[in-house]
């Protein structure tokens, strides 16, 4: 019995450790890419992990140029790259190349050296970060999308809770006839798949004027939201004792007062929990955004064209990726405890 049990253990072990590795090694390339520069892209296999440093070697020549040579760690050694006496074509060379930001003449400057004490190896500390500038420098309307996004992100939260919340308090505290009936219908509108409105809606905002707008793509990443915040808060609101309501009512507030602050503070992991998914709708939609706007592109758009792009180096399309990751992953991480506590139940 001890030697199965210590078995199953290690076959649950090499699972695990399979997961994780299946999920972090395309992870850590994921990283690397984003902290790479052009130079490191040209390498294959590519490293897991990003330089953190550049080393070149510099051969004066007798012509007053300077030959730049670079190791791409192939067993090769050096590999001649630029040979120039400008500290202009210097100065691009190494931002486009090496990703670092260092003045041409300043180049000329430490590289003189070597006319005194010949080839010689000079190292630099990259720029960890100069792809997420240059993403926003060289794909266009970069700095607009993040806005844009942050925008209809902010607007389907707000419609989804306003009406979903109120639909859900309707649903779980008053009785009518199919109320039901449009407990099911909310989850059918929920199955249907965004990109599958987005089609009639743009018909549908092309005639209010609301097309290319944030609002006309808000209004259409809240119609699934709407759904689902409903089904949610209502759970939660049937959990929510009605007495606490009628005290409210008895000591003079009304139903709206009542709503927003009794019964709204109890239901506010549901509320969460509710905004969570209409931010990730909102913020991780690359299709329905295609359709449905032109000029004004989202973030996750901008990415997506990103990286069919021969204008601008996958390293920024990868870049970009993380800024779009980032604030999905603190929005969760903040409100995380908020879920923890709907499933745990409310508590009174």
């Amino acid at each position: 019995m001890n030697k199965l049990s210590i078995l199953e253990k290690t076959m649950i072990s090499l699972i695990l450790s399979t997961i994780i590795l299946v999920v972090l090694i395309p992870l850590l390339f994921f990283l690397s890419t984003a902290f790479s520069n052009a130079t490191e892209m040209t390498v294959f296999p590519k490293s897991l992990f990003a330089k953190r440093n550049v080393t070149v070697k510099v051969v004066p020549q007798d012509d007053g140029k300077y030959e730049i040579l670079y190791d791409y760690g192939k067993g090769e050694g050096y590999t001649s790259i630029i040979t120039t006496s400008s500290g202009e074509k210097l100065e691009k060379h190494f931002q486009r190349q090496y990703g670092l930001m260092i003045n041409g003449d300043k180049l000329l400057s430490i590289f003189s050296i070597t006319r005194d004490e010949g080839p010689k190896e000079f190292t630099f500390k990259k720029d960890l970060f100069y792809n997420f500038k240059e993403f926003f420098k060289v794909v266009p309307n970069a700095k607009s999308a993040l806005k844009n996004s942050i925008i209809v992100a902010a607007l389907t939260i707000l419609i989804s809770l306003t009406l979903g919340s109120m639909a859900g308090y309707a649903i779980a505290r008053y009785r009518f006839t199919g109320r039901k009936g449009i407990n099911i219908t909310l989850l059918i509108v929920r199955m249907f798949p965004t990109v599958g409105l987005s089609v009639p809606m743009a018909v549908i905002l092309i005639k209010m004027g609301l097309f290319d707008t944030m609002i006309g793509l808000a209004l259409l990443y809240s119609i699934p939201n709407i759904a689902l915040t409903s089904w949610i808060t209502s759970s939660i609101f049937v959990g929510i004792n009605k007495n606490l309501e009628e005290a409210s009512l008895i000591f003079g507030a009304n139903r709206l007062q009542t709503f927003w602050h009794i019964t709204l503070p109890l239901a506010f992991p549901a509320m969460a929990a509710s905004s969570m998914y209409s931010f990730l709708t909102a913020w991780n939609d690359t299709i329905s955004a295609l359709i449905l706007t032109n000029k004004n592109q989202t973030l996750s758009l901008v990415v997506y064209k990103a990286i069919g792009s021969s204008s601008s180096g996958i390293q920024y399309a990868a870049a970009g990726s993380i800024v779009l990751i980032i604030p999905a992953l603190v929005f969760t991480m903040i409100i995380r405890k908020y879920i923890g506590q709907m499933w745990g139940g409310v508590k009174l």
